[in-house]
């Protein structure tokens, strides 16, 4: 078992009687179903389609709060600060005043019940109260994992209490290099407005009835139309020297895809890394080049 601490996240509540359709608005999921101790994960797009932002809704008594990127927060305020209009919706900052800690590996539910935490739901975004703490099934990873967002004050005990349970602090290195086995995409590194929300193969990020949404008409027409062109997959690549991003692939000697994020996986003995394909050669096991490295499309 593994803690980090991730306090740089953004964390935004948003209140007001009209908060779930301001959100529902402003996102590709569906806010209106949440119900308390509920959550998900989504996208915040421009009037393009293109991704502003992600973050991770959970649903409270009387709030939504949106834990996003640290590079997005303030991008995010000011982009849903544009759009209440006549809505009763309000934003609030609490980045300074939370501390984020996530707690990732098969044991993390066992070794936070034995700290005394309630019973958490499996689905993801599921969220409890833990005295002044905030338990929420979240991970940075891909992984199993929680996040524990506590008052500032109270992150020293809560990490104590998780080193005597046995828990260890592991590098942003060790984490990242997990999130890359699992294939899980990090905003500012594989996700960015340079890309439209399919492109980025987060189905789950993409409710598929929902009603009108900012940016929702270029997510369909490209639905609709068969408009896909390229697709982020998860890559292995023979050898230990990581590729930069922005490494072109190749098929055949042509254009093929470009390589976001890379790591060497001790666990794998190979490269492990995400990328945007083009839709013909984003099939399992495809093989691409870049220079003298080889990488397949893989299945995490």
């Amino acid at each position: 078992m593994a803690w980090l601490d991730i306090s740089g996240r953004g964390k935004i509540r948003v209140a007001g009687e009209d908060r779930a359709r301001f959100l529902h608005a402003m996102t590709t999921n569906h806010m209106q179903q949440l119900t308390p101790g509920t959550g998900c994960y989504a996208f915040f797009l421009t009037d393009q389609g293109r991704i502003l932002a992600d973050a991770n809704v959970l649903c409270e008594e009387n709030s939504f709060l949106l834990d996003t990127e640290p590079e997005t927060v303030q991008k995010l305020m000011e982009h849903l600060d544009k759009f209440i209009i006549a809505d009763d919706a309000n934003l609030e900052d609490l980045t300074p005043a939370l501390a984020t800690i996530a707690v990732e590996g098969p044991k993390s539910s066992d070794v936070l019940n034995s700290l005394g935490a309630p019973v958490l739901g499996l689905c993801y975004g599921a969220s409890v109260e833990w005295g002044s703490a905030l338990l929420a099934r979240l991970n940075v990873t891909g992984s199993t994992g929680f996040f524990v967002i506590i008052p500032v004050a109270e992150k020293d005990a809560i990490l104590s209490k998780l080193e005597a349970a046995g828990t260890v602090q592991a590098s942003e290195e060790a984490f990242r290099i997990v999130r890359l086995e699992h294939g899980k995409p990090r905003y500012g590194e594989d996700i960015s407005e340079r890309y439209i929300a399919p492109e980025a193969g987060q189905t789950v990020a993409l409710h598929p009835h929902k009603g009108c949404y900012l940016g929702q008409e270029i997510v369909e027409r490209v639905r609709s139309r068969g408009l896909l062109r390229r697709l982020l997959k998860a890559l292995e690549i023979d050898g230990d020297t990581p590729p930069g991003p922005g490494t072109k692939l190749q098929v055949d000697g042509a254009p093929a895809g470009e390589i976001t994020s890379a790591a060497y996986s001790p666990a794998l003995g190979k490269l492990v890394a995400l990328g945007y394909v083009r839709l013909e050669h984003s099939g399992q096991g495809t093989e691409m080049t870049a220079g003298d490295l080889r990488a397949r499309v893989r299945t995490p």
